[in-house]
């Protein structure tokens, strides 16, 4: 995994085209922009952590040693990124709609982890969905969604 990590931050950085993106590529951009939502407001809570560690784990399947393994490389790529259109760009041409629109229903379930929402979370999954091409409506319709799912969970704790 992490050779392929390796070949997806080349790609990154034009030092080598990719002649086709696996799945780990495709993982890794997910979980870096869930990162970045976590990460974007100067603060990482365990409450996100742990949502991001649990949404990764169910989402590709993996196992403990793997989402630890995705969690830093994610951790890593965020901190190197320079934009997010490194990573939009993967998911726009391999993702099907309803994948992108997956990928911004995790990126809501990110920034209710910590039971708020703050202006710069909104804002980056706001410019996510508009450079993976959901419509406002969906993205809008995806956080009233997770926004009912995380009021029904506080309600039962």
């Amino acid at each position: 995994m992490l050779a392929r990590i390796k070949h997806f931050f080349e790609s990154l950085t034009g030092e080598e085209a990719p002649a086709s993106l696996g799945e780990d590529e495709i993982r890794l951009a997910v979980a870096a922009l869930l990162y970045h939502v976590i990460a974007i407001d100067g603060v990482v809570s365990e409450a996100e952590r742990t949502t991001l560690t649990d949404v990764l784990k169910q989402e590709f399947d993996l196992d403990p040693a793997e989402t630890r393994e995705l969690v830093a490389a994610a951790q890593e790529a965020d901190a190197e990124a320079v934009d997010l259109y490194g990573f939009t760009s993967v998911l726009k041409r391999r993702m099907e709609v309803g994948d992108r629109e997956r990928v911004i229903r995790m990126m809501w379930q990110m920034v209710y982890a910590d039971g708020g929402v703050h202006e710069f979370e909104d804002n980056i999954v706001w410019r996510v969905a508009e450079l993976l091409a959901v419509p406002t409506q969906v993205r809008i319709g995806l956080k009233q969604s997770v926004r009912s799912e995380s009021d029904e969970e506080e309600e039962r704790e």
